[in-house]
């Protein structure tokens, strides 16, 4: 774990008791620090308290404490821990902040932080897979994978390479990242801002903790990512800026997990970071074919009588199916789950890739009525008829792809479980010969 002398003899309250949180606990009281630690549930305080003072800070003084660290899932809009640390004096940070604050700590070394609202954990993956395929040490964290001060310190030349959520970089004052990558913003995550806007200046903060010297990539020509280049640009800070939207890349039938016109462009950024760093075409380009992708991500999951298997369960808004239409050109396509909005704008772009759709979950009805007009339409509801169905129909050299356009509360834990669920599908329909079966046919 990460252990810094910047956090010996200080007192820190942590909020939340999950894996970043009990890395946070971990890190902090092997460096020293004085512990008051909460969670709602009884075996994580347990698990606590051999380490903290387990008592709840929305009861406890907090005037004396350093700061009140919290897990991003903490809702700063709505929970009283914010006037809570406002009155005491005291400020609100995350592990992100943490591990800022104990970067002078460790041996030198370099960070890469990408944001955006979509495509942040392939080109996570795909960056850090760039740098280690190149033969330097790095790890990889934020929002993805471990949690950073969970893992070993780098030797000297290392790059961190840290997905930040909007969340996460709320609660993050001082990280000066050598590379900070803004790969698109569109709607989202409203619920925990007031508008669009605040969201968008959210994420944009990011590239306000840089040094002049470092750079700063921007990926997308979407209104809010341009409007946050040219702001930087004419504020003149930042004197390495780079607009990645514009950039052209060959190659991509060769790198069969990043297939779509939005892992083209995550390509792209993760390339232009590559650069950044000194690292030349002959190290990037033959790790964009070795990469393997991540699970729930335009992963592919098997091929049978001529059938490919996607899941891209993680497209949890429309904005991030879109793209994932545009990879293939015969598609049956399985849709739904909790909306996020109340229109496909950005899919309609990519219907004429669709052989049909597929509706679950609690957006079918909605979904189905968008979507008539321009696709035939099999109202579904649950995952295991989609798949079924969408099997039979399926004929060799088409896609069967889960990019649901939606949250997956309705039914799922989660979005893993979701794409997990279609994955048992997916062997399910392959293991009783049902692809295209509707067409009399089967698989030998």
């Amino acid at each position: 774990m990460i252990r810094s002398s910047a956090f010996a003899n200080r007192s820190y309250a942590i909020l939340g008791l999950a894996r970043s949180g009990m890395a946070t606990l971990d890190a902090l009281h092997a460096s020293g620090a004085k512990i008051l630690a909460w969670d709602t549930r009884e075996d994580l305080r347990k698990q606590a308290s051999d380490k903290a003072i387990i008592a709840d800070p929305l009861e406890t003084d907090l005037s004396d404490y350093d700061a009140v660290i919290v897990s991003p899932g903490v809702p700063l809009n709505s929970h009283p821990i914010r006037d809570k640390a406002a009155d005491d004096g005291v400020p609100i940070i995350g592990d992100i902040e943490l591990f800022s604050q104990a970067r002078r700590s460790l041996p030198p070394h370099r960070v890469v932080g990408i944001t955006g609202t979509n495509g942040k954990s392939t080109t996570t993956a795909l960056i850090h897979h760039i740098i280690q395929n190149a033969g330097l040490p790095s790890h990889m964290g934020g929002n993805i994978g471990l949690p950073i001060l969970s893992q070993k310190p780098l030797a000297a030349g290392g790059v961190y390479v840290l997905e930040l959520s909007s969340y996460q970089i709320d609660l993050t004052n001082s990280l000066d990242c050598d590379v900070a990558m803004l790969l698109n913003i569109s709607p989202d995550h409203l619920d925990r801002y007031d508008s669009f806007d605040a969201y968008a200046a959210a994420k944009v903060r990011l590239f306000d903790m840089m040094s002049p010297d470092h750079v700063a990539i921007f990926g997308s020509d979407d209104e809010k990512t341009q409007l946050a280049l040219q702001l930087t640009l004419a504020e003149g800070r930042v004197e390495n800026v780079l607009d990645a939207s514009g950039v052209t890349l060959e190659g991509q039938e060769d790198w069969p997990s990043l297939q779509g016109p939005h892992n083209l462009k995550n390509a792209i950024a993760a390339a232009a970071a590559a650069e950044a760093l000194g690292l030349q075409e002959h190290q990037w380009r033959p790790a964009l074919e070795s990469f393997k992708g991540l699970p729930h991500r335009m992963e592919r999951l098997a091929e049978a009588g001529g059938v490919l298997f996607v899941n891209d369960s993680k497209a949890t808004n429309p904005a991030s199916t879109g793209p994932a239409l545009g990879a293939y050109p015969k598609i049956h396509w399985i849709v739904g789950g909790l909306p996020k909005s109340d229109n496909l704008n950005e899919c309609e772009p990519y219907f004429g890739n669709v052989v049909q759709a597929y509706t679950i979950g609690d957006a079918g009805p909605m979904f189905g009525e968008l979507l008539s007009p321009h696709m035939p339409v099999d109202p579904c509801e649950m995952m295991l008829t989609a798949v079924q169905h969408a099997a039979a129909n399926a004929k060799p050299g088409e896609v069967i792809l889960l990019s649901p356009a939606c949250a997956s509360f309705d039914q799922f834990k989660d979005f893993e479980a979701r794409g997990d669920c279609f994955r048992c599908a997916v062997d399910s329909v392959i293991e009783n010969n049902l692809i295209g079966t509707a067409a009399g046919g089967s698989i030998e």
